[in-house]
């Protein structure tokens, strides 16, 4: 089975599972980050380069001001808990998005995990976190017109490949699976540019009941796609399809 060399997941459906629950939708958050535990480990093992988690978007600092202070707590916790597991899984770990936001505490516990788990050769692992891909866009775009003003490049040197190596995410590779439980079929301001040949695979699955089983139903769906990039189609992937 081919698999992806970077897999990136919109996490959906806490809050809703929660009230399926009928329990506060902090209830899903701490649900939701055990299973997020759960499928990293797995994606390690499979052997997946990279693994990219939408935890906290630039628009979800408008939720309520009690379930904000608590997501930020709970990842907190989760960082201090899981270096120590991270670097024994020989995951490395990162964060891309405006960290400017973040509580002090929190930042310290990303600082620490990430520097904790910098020799790690194994799993990518990055949280996309106060992210919001048109921000990381227009940051992208000011630091390329910044170099043409100070007249380190011009104009015409603008490419594809100067505006990937100016965002975040580089040098990550773009994803070549984009998963999205909860039955939402949107990108929701998540890796727009990077998004742009990549296989999408929506589940209804909420996220707290995501499982392995259900990330192998997604590698199987990838493994059978045809990626053409725009090209036709080669006798190889048309024998693919076929069988």
């Amino acid at each position: 089975m081919t698999l992806p060399k970077h897999i990136a997941i919109i996490m959906d459906g806490n809050g809703r599972w929660a009230q399926l629950k009928r329990k506060p939708r902090t209830f899903g958050h701490i649900k939701g980050t055990r299973v997020a535990k759960k499928i990293i480990t797995a994606c390690s093992r499979k052997g997946i380069k990279n693994l990219t988690l939408y935890a906290f978007s630039t628009e979800n600092w408008f939720r309520p001001q009690t379930e904000v202070s608590f997501l930020m707590k709970l990842l907190r916790r989760y960082l201090r808990r899981e270096t120590e597991n991270l670097v024994k899984e020989n995951i490395r770990f990162s964060v891309i998005g405006d960290l400017s936001r973040v509580p002090s505490d929190v930042h310290s516990a990303i600082q620490s995990a990430a520097e904790a788990t910098s020799q790690c050769t194994g799993l990518n692992l990055v949280f996309a976190l106060s992210y919001g891909s048109r921000q990381e866009i227009t940051l992208a775009v000011r630091e390329i017109a910044q170099q043409i003003a100070d007249g380190h490049i011009a104009p015409d040197d603008i490419d594809e490949a100067l505006i990937s190596t100016s965002l975040s995410t580089y040098p990550t590779p773009d994803p070549d699976l984009i998963v999205r439980t909860s039955g939402e079929q949107r990108l929701s301001n998540f890796l727009l540019w990077q998004a742009a040949y990549s296989e999408f695979y929506f589940t209804e699955t909420l996220w707290p009941n995501f499982t392995e089983a259900h990330l192998d139903e997604a590698l199987n769906a990838f493994s059978v796609r045809q990626r053409r990039y725009g090209k036709v189609a080669t006798n190889d992937n048309l024998e693919k399809l076929s069988n």
